[in-house]
């Protein structure tokens, strides 16, 4: 306490000057309306800057839980979205339920993920409390991410599109001939279209999309467009189609997940007949 006391006193001039020049603003700020006036708003436009950087910084902190928000909201909204994009049959009666296909959707926020090996993974901060449940196609507003492998109460882990061991059955939007998007383990930002006969004329820029053959995803997520054209070296039947994923899996942090309501008959029935779908 001495101490800083005798520090106080060593600077008791400047401090008595400070005093005085504080004493002498305000005087002429409270008598003088011109000076008073610029006083006030600068002063104000100082607090007004502060408390907007103030703002800022709250709504930064506050933009996962905004985001995480509208991911389910809009989830909702594709779910009722889907029930106007059913495609009519050809013939004119009308379709019994059991072959419309009925999909639910939810939201999830990516809190783990892989680039670097063969068989890359997605952790979701969503598991079975949140009704997630194995299968389920993943997906954001730029194409197709991945499907649900596992999940726990709280969590799920995902295999990505970057991964060799899935397929998502796929068809050139153009033409309708649908094929198999598969990754080949090498570039992330591309895939593979397998099993399109050679004689489809596929053009670079063609558009790939899910084509709704299988039991996870609806028809009309997209996935890529085709970069190159080329017949396969070692089936000369098939093309081979490199496409461009238009998923950037390195900034994947908000996705939606799509069940199929019939997902368990669908795939009761086809191990029942011995066939091998493409998820």
């Amino acid at each position: 306490m001495l101490r800083i006391l005798q520090f106080l006193y060593r600077i008791r001039a400047f401090i008595l000057f400070v005093f005085l020049e504080v004493a002498a603003v305000w005087m002429i700020v409270s008598n003088n309306s011109p000076q008073g006036a610029a006083f006030f708003n600068s002063s104000n436009a100082l607090v007004g800057s502060v408390l907007k950087k103030q703002a800022d910084v709250v709504q930064f902190f506050s933009l996962a839980d905004a985001n995480e928000a509208l991911t389910a909201e809009n989830a909702e909204i594709l779910q009722k979205l889907q029930l106007f994009q059913v495609k009519p049959d050809s013939i004119t009666f009308t379709l019994d339920s059991a072959l419309t296909a009925t999909y639910q959707f939810k939201g999830a926020r990516v809190i783990g993920s892989s680039l670097r090996y063969s068989q890359n993974y997605l952790t979701l901060n969503k598991g079975s409390k949140h009704g997630i449940k194995p299968g389920m196609g993943i997906f954001n507003p730029e194409g197709v991410v991945g499907r649900v492998k596992s999940v726990s109460e709280n969590y799920a882990v995902a295999f990505s599109l970057l991964n060799t061991g899935l397929m998502v059955s796929s068809k050139i939007k153009s033409s309708d001939v649908f094929g198999s998007v598969q990754w080949d383990g090498k570039n992330s930002s591309e895939a593979r279209l397998l099993f399109v006969p050679r004689h489809v004329k596929a053009q670079e820029g063609d558009t790939v999309i899910t084509s709704g053959f299988n039991a996870v995803f609806p028809e009309g997520i997209l996935i890529g467009v085709i970069s190159k054209v080329a017949p396969d070296a070692k089936d000369p039947n098939y093309l081979d189609l490199t496409v461009k994923l238009n998923t950037d899996f390195s900034k994947v942090n908000y996705v939606y997940l799509v069940e199929n309501t019939q997902f368990t008959e669908l795939d009761s029935l086809y191990r029942q007949s011995e066939i091998s779908n493409e998820y």
